[in-house]
């Protein structure tokens, strides 16, 4: 009598390919921003990447070192003009910069995550917006612009939490500082957020911690794109509180990606532009969320509960 043994080959392994990148666009120059968030988005297909992700108002500019001639209380007049600037260097969505991009994304067959600056009326949102090989996905507007930040942006609301399923893994974005919102990360936790994707102009070691403690936490891949920008990439008309000279950095970088267990994949980019790359294995993250998930197993709903209101609020309503 003969027997047989079977054997079963281990499942293929998942993997997607990464990149986040390290730049600055010029400000008030929207199709110069546009032409290089094309240029790093197609460099970065050329790696290899499917999904790529670039710094928080990548297009529309982030004024880093400018008060808008703003005191408690008062206004100028000149900042008011460098205002009327930035509000027409920002960009409609949808419009012909997102049908531009969304173009790009189609032919290259990749998802991307792009900081902007979005104009709605009168107010400007800080957004992220979602491209992949089918077009634009939609947007995040950031929920509490921080600090100075509250002079040029307007606030969100919950109708722009979008979860982006790539077929392979979910894309969710939360934009700088929004990543120390407690609730929030919890909330794109419960939507299954594989790739949290991080657009930022915090340049500070500290960040790095943040964005470790997020992966960890949430059980999830974390790709954060910073902005690079030195003064000479501001207009010459325009004085930041940090100086004149050219070479003087005004953000300086720090882009990371983490595994889902807090270790540094790739990065922390400093001292210039760049793009970074990583092989992520998705199982990864079944391996990860074997021993926390945080809105899973890990909850307990009993005693903890989260209300999330993803109802579109607007000003004015009627027909």
């Amino acid at each position: 009598m003969t027997s047989t043994t079977s054997t079963t080959s281990p499942d293929p392994r998942r993997t997607v390919t990464v990149a986040v990148v390290q730049a600055a666009a010029p400000l008030f120059d929207t199709p110069g921003a546009v032409g290089r968030a094309e240029e790093f988005l197609r460099e970065a297909a050329g790696r290899g990447a499917e999904v790529v992700v670039l710094p928080e108002a990548f297009i529309g500019g982030y004024p880093k070192g400018l008060d808008f001639g703003i005191t408690v209380g008062s206004r100028t007049p000149a900042g008011r003009d460098l205002f009327r600037r930035y509000h027409a260097s920002a960009v409609e969505v949808p419009g012909p910069e997102t049908e531009t991009l969304a173009a790009v994304t189609r032919e290259l067959g990749v998802h991307a995550v792009v900081g902007a600056v979005e104009r709605r009326g009168g107010t400007l949102y800080c957004v992220a917006l979602f491209f992949g090989p089918d077009g634009y996905h939609g947007l995040h507007r950031k929920l509490m612009p921080t600090a100075a930040e509250r002079y040029l942006w307007g606030q969100g609301d919950g109708s722009t939490l979008p979860v982006v399923d790539t077929g392979t893994a979910r894309l969710g974005s939360a934009i700088c500082w929004e990543n120390y919102m407690p609730l929030l990360r919890t909330a794109m936790y419960a939507k299954g957020v594989d790739l949290w994707c991080a657009p930022t102009v915090d340049d500070r070691d500290a960040w790095q911690a943040t964005m470790r403690h997020i992966a960890l936490e949430g059980r999830c891949f974390v790709l954060s794109a910073c902005q690079f920008l030195r003064r000479d990439g501001l207009p010459a008309d325009l004085h930041p509180v940090q100086g004149d000279e050219p070479d003087t950095v005004l953000i300086g970088g720090g882009s990371v990606i983490v595994s889902p267990l807090g270790d540094v994949l790739a990065g922390p980019l400093r001292d210039g532009e760049g793009i970074l790359t990583a092989d992520l294995d998705l199982d990864d993250l079944a391996r990860a969320r074997f021993d926390l998930d945080t809105t899973g197993h890990y909850a307990r709903p009993d005693v903890f509960t989260l209300h999330v209101d993803e109802t579109p609020r607007a000003t004015v309503t009627g027909t």
